[in-house]
Order: C-alpha cells, then structure tokens, then sequence
C-alpha cells in the first residue's frame, strides 16, 4: 500500500524544467497535438465559412482561434527549446 502512495506522489510532482531530451513517445505525443489542433482549427474554420446562422458562425470562429492559438503556442514552446539553424 505504501509503495502505491509513493509511486502515486511520484506522478503527481511536475517538472519546472523540460528534459534535454524528448523521447519518441513525447515526440509522437507532441505531433499528435499539433494535428489535432491544426486539424480543429481548419474544420472549424471550414464549418464557420458554411455556416447561416451567425451566433454559430461566432462560436465556430471563436473555436477555430482557439485551436489556432493552442498549435502557435505549442510551436512557440518548441522554438524556445530549439531555435532554427541558420
């Protein structure tokens, strides 16, 4: 019982740095983020362009920034880690 509450304190800690290196799993992870935003973003966007009735015209804009915001602050965490080559 009590090596169940330690491993379960374990998880519950964050980091306050993110590691040297990102393995394959967060790598995959972090893809898939970025797809799922992207694609959010487009069918919303796509959604909004068809829609009649503005108050869900609204809503599927305010949905589409959203996602759009989520995939440039992803993109920017991983900028501050790698910047480009030049």
């Amino acid at each position: 019982m009590q090596q169940q509450n330690q491993s379960g304190m374990q998880q519950a800690q964050s980091m306050t740095q993110p590691p040297n290196m990102v393995s394959t799993k967060d790598h995959l992870y972090i893809t898939d983020m970025l797809s799922w935003n992207l694609n959010a973003c487009k069918k919303a966007h796509s959604y909004a362009q068809q829609c009649q009735d503005q108050e869900l015209k609204a809503a599927l804009d305010q949905a589409g920034q959203m996602h759009q915001r989520h995939y440039n602050k992803i993109l920017e965490h991983l900028n501050k880690q790698n910047p480009p080559l030049n």
